[in-house]
């Protein structure tokens, strides 16, 4: 017998019989039977149909999440510059001593031995000296006072004074300002007017030697 073929009279009688005491038993199954004499099909009956079932998803919602990242910032550093602080040559000093030597026969008097000499001889000397080299100074150089006030009198050194031209002596304590009294107002060159060498190596030569022919 196959699953559409309706079962025999006798099979009918059995299975009525098997019904009735399940149906007795079985509430569900009593339902489902009331329900299949009311009209309703069977399932195997229905043809199948496609049901569809939303199913509530979750919005998806954009969210920004702010990441701090660690941001690279280019300063512009001042560019070192190696400074430079222009010395005075040796060929600068050679033309002084040069100068000192043709006008004041200085090198001459510094370099002779003293000792033999009376007061008298070397104050006659020492006369000559001192004139020419007051004639270098004022050639070939401009010379100011460091301090205009007269010497002995009571300054006051505010605070930030030139330490490079100003030099403290005695009982030095505490910070500026100070006040003292001048001992010595200084000197500072203004300008300097060497004469331009030809030729440098000579320069060396501070006083030639002399030969009488």
């Amino acid at each position: 017998m196959t699953a559409n073929t309706p079962p025999s009279f006798l099979s009918r009688i059995a299975i009525a019989i098997g019904s009735f005491f399940a149906i007795l038993g079985n509430g569900r199954l009593a339902g489902d039977v009331s329900r299949l004499r009311g009209g309703e099909a069977l399932a195997a009956d229905v043809e199948p149909r496609e049901v569809r079932v939303e199913v509530p998803v979750e919005k998806i919602v954009e969210v920004r999440v702010e990441v701090p990242v660690e941001k690279r910032v280019e300063v512009p550093v001042e560019k070192l510059v190696e400074k430079t602080i222009e010395v005075p040559t040796d060929t600068a000093a050679l033309q002084l001593l040069g100068l000192l030597q043709r006008e004041a026969r200085f090198v001459d008097f510094i370099q002779e031995e003293v000792a033999p000499y009376t007061d008298a001889e070397i104050g006659a000397a020492a006369r000559v000296v001192h004139e020419g080299c007051r004639k270098v100074l004022r050639e070939h150089f401009a010379i100011q006072p460091v301090r205009s006030e007269a010497e002995g009198s009571r300054v006051t050194l505010q605070a930030g004074f030139d330490a490079a031209a100003v030099r403290l002596t005695g009982n030095v304590v505490g910070q500026a300002p100070f006040t003292g009294t001048l001992g010595h107002r200084g000197w500072q060159v203004t300008e300097v007017r060497l004469p331009q060498l030809t030729d440098i190596q000579a320069a060396k030569i501070i006083a030639q030697a002399e030969v009488e022919l």
